[in-house]
């Protein structure tokens, strides 16, 4: 019966990559009809009326009459949503409301109607299209994932209207195919407690020997299921030998009988994973399930630091991003395995093209998607049916080339996440390809790291704050800090310049184990949903790791001696 779905999946799937394929080609008339039939159903919403959308019949004066706004200019009109008022935004009823992470900044409401819907769904269904083509070409199989984010929604707004994270209502939108998808069931993401249900994801998915996946937003999320997965590695194999879920776990009393329901014990799986557990001395992924296939998770911007552990969990299994996505638009849809770039998300919304020349500029003349360069960095505006037009999020994208006639794009960084000593606009995409290089040149792994600058001198330096995994040491910290002076410098031009004469040398800071836990720890007590924490790897707030233990702060010679 599962190959009969899976078989059906692929073929539904295959079909709209196809057409998706197809459109590619004619990236010009998709845009322009896109948008002109989300004017024609928005032009009497208030905000509608507000922009004259009934008057604008082409794409130039679409961008003359209509301006670049930030989140910060529709949170009104999101605001009378959430109160209960309709046609502010969209003509067609919100159902409900994305409300994003607040990882970055404060958290917004993005209205999702019933096209909003379609689009998500689209995009899902090309995405699986084309990894299951790119599987298919590896001598490899599509199939059951495990999944642990939460369908818990955050509540309910003064007009009645739910809200929760993107995650949390796209996997409610969706939940009859996530049963038949999922090898963990449905009922394991309704635990509220983080733990537990990571815990019982594990436990149910474990018994499934066969399971083809894993997929979660970020890889650093990846890494957490692998950690659990080591860490309680003897208890989960007692719960498959007995029957039994973990009575220490924190889990509601319904749901506990709900999921003892569909749990039975099974010996001959338990005996498989002690072999396995004895002979490693832990269970990982790759060892655990022989036949996984692929790992989803975001790819671009900051992820590919916590890559660079994955051999150690999975071995060669390959990575797709699936969708380059934020909780107001998907932005690109991967077309590959260990591939960063996104083909443009032509189906989902209107896309224009801020050139870096024009970043400063009070009104930015614009591109489209037909007229950007391979190579060039731009800052991506999207007009789509959540009622957002020209909506700046601020993402920096780099074209890297093109899939047809349209765009393979991949996230470097947000624009505003910049990190200056004088004026040198470090971002996390120059600190990242450091610290990954750092990695493989010391043949070290990190569990995280976080550049910050000093608190009280002026000009002030670069703290490079580390944390090892607990199975590595670094022996020479004093080259590891003067190996991330060096490629900075090389990577980044204006950080050269400025530590000639005015950025003093960098220092290292060994953070004591757990301190990034810690860390991220203190983002759930903010609200931020466990299944969007993001670690930046850069902060302009200076007091951000305060309170985390250091073990060790190194110092270059230069500076050593410039204290003498």
């Amino acid at each position: 019966m599962a190959n009969f779905f899976f078989s059906l999946l692929s073929t539904a799937a295959r079909q709209s990559k196809a057409n998706f394929v197809r459109k590619t080609r004619q990236i010009g008339a998709v845009q322009e009809n896109f948008l002109r039939n989300l004017l024609l159903a928005h032009q009497d919403t208030v905000l509608g009326r507000e922009y004259g959308l009934r008057d604008i019949k082409t794409i130039d004066r679409f961008r003359e009459q209509v301006p670049i706004l930030p989140y910060s200019s529709y949170e009104p009109y999101t605001t009378r949503i959430a109160k209960g008022e309709a046609n502010i935004l969209t003509a067609e009823p919100v159902a409900h409301l994305i409300q994003s992470s607040g990882s970055t900044g404060k958290k917004k409401l993005v209205p999702v109607t019933r096209e909003t819907k379609k689009s998500l769904e689209r995009a899902y269904w090309i995405s699986i299209g084309f990894l299951s083509e790119a599987l298919s070409a590896r001598g490899l199989k599509f199939g059951k994932l495990m999944v642990t984010k939460s369908v818990q929604l955050q509540g309910r707004t003064a007009g009645g209207i739910e809200y929760g994270t993107a995650g949390e209502v796209n996997l409610r939108m969706s939940k009859l195919i996530c049963k038949q998808l999922f090898a963990n069931p449905y009922e394991t993401l309704e635990v509220a407690d983080s733990l537990a249900r990571h815990y019982v994801c594990l436990l149910f998915a474990l018994r499934d020997e066969s399971m083809r996946g894993m997929a979660e937003s970020f890889p650093m999320l990846i890494l957490r299921n692998c950690s659990y997965l080591e860490r309680y590695a003897e208890e989960l194999i007692r719960d498959i030998e007995t029957g039994a879920i973990a009575s220490w776990l924190k889990i509601d009393p319904e749901l506990r009988v709900k999921l003892e329901k569909g749990w039975l014990a099974n010996p001959k799986r338990a005996a498989q994973l002690r072999a396995i557990w004895k002979s490693s001395g832990r269970i990982v992924p790759k060892l655990a399930w022989p036949n996984l296939s692929f790992i989803i998770a975001a790819r671009g911007g900051t992820s590919n630091f916590y890559f660079e552990r994955f051999p150690t969990y999975f071995g060669d299994t390959p990575q797709f991003g699936a969708g380059y996505s934020t909780s107001e638009a998907i932005f690109g849809i991967y077309h590959d395995t260990n591939d960063d770039s996104s083909i443009l998300a032509i189906e989902t919304g209107f896309f224009e093209f801020i050139p870096e020349d024009q970043w400063e500029a009070e009104h930015p003349k614009t591109l489209l998607a037909n007229e950007v360069k391979t190579g060039e960095r731009y800052r991506i505006l999207v007009t789509n049916y959540s009622g957002f037009y020209r909506y700046d999020i601020g993402d920096i994208v780099e074209v890297l080339g093109f899939y047809e006639q349209t765009p393979l794009i991949v996230f470097r960084y947000r624009q505003g996440g910049l990190l200056s000593a004088i004026n040198e606009k470090t971002t996390e995409f120059h600190v990242t390809q450091v610290m990954q290089a750092l990695q493989r040149d010391f043949s070290v792994a990190l569990e995280d790291f976080c550049i910050t600058l000093c608190e009280n001198d002026f000009p002030p330096y670069y703290l490079v704050n580390i944390e090892l995994t607990s199975s590595h040491t670094l022996h020479n910290p004093q080259a590891f800090l003067a190996s991330f002076d060096s490629k900075l410098k090389e990577i980044h031009i204006s950080y050269e310049v400025n530590r000639r004469d005015q950025v003093p040398p960098p220092r290292l800071r060994i953070l004591a184990p757990g301190s990034f836990a810690t860390l991220r720890q203190r983002q759930l007590q903010k609200g931020i949903p466990d299944g969007q924490l993001k670690v930046p790897h850069i902060s302009e707030n200076r007091a951000f790791l305060t309170g985390l233990p250091v073990q060790h702060e190194i110092r270059l010679a230069e500076d050593l001696d410039s204290n003498q």
